[in-house]
């Protein structure tokens, strides 16, 4: 692997990562201005500039991701994504104030650790 692969690779997953902080963000300042039923609900959330820019990094996680694929074997590139579930535990408890425990810790540790053992096993 490459370190330019490498880099877009963790690009990718860092923009989805910061999309699951931005959306958090967006969906619970739009719950405290909630109108009552769902298309005051749903109105609200389009209107979350938060909502919004988490649907814009997504997007563009996902154009970094098909240049990845166009790279890289999937049995490969996918495993990576296990790193988002680190960057969104530390994102949530940095950013948020979640609180990590020791089993949320371990139990994303674990899969992170397999998804290291999958991409060293190709």
């Amino acid at each position: 692997m490459t370190l330019r692969l490498f880099l877009l690779i963790l690009m990718s997953v860092s923009l989805s990562a910061l999309a699951q902080l931005a959306l958090k963000m967006g969906t619970t300042a739009a719950a405290s201005a909630r109108t009552a039923g769902v298309g005051g609900e749903v109105g609200g959330l389009v209107q979350s500039p938060m909502v919004l820019v988490g649907l814009g990094l997504y997007g563009v996680g996902a154009l970094l991701w098909l240049f990845v694929l166009g790279r890289a074997p999937l049995s490969l590139a996918y495993p990576f994504v296990g790193m988002g579930f680190i960057l969104t535990m530390l994102a949530g408890a940095l950013c948020l104030g979640e609180s990590l425990s020791a089993t949320r810790i371990g139990g994303t540790l674990l899969i992170a650790a397999g998804c290291v053992l999958v991409a060293r096993s190709a």
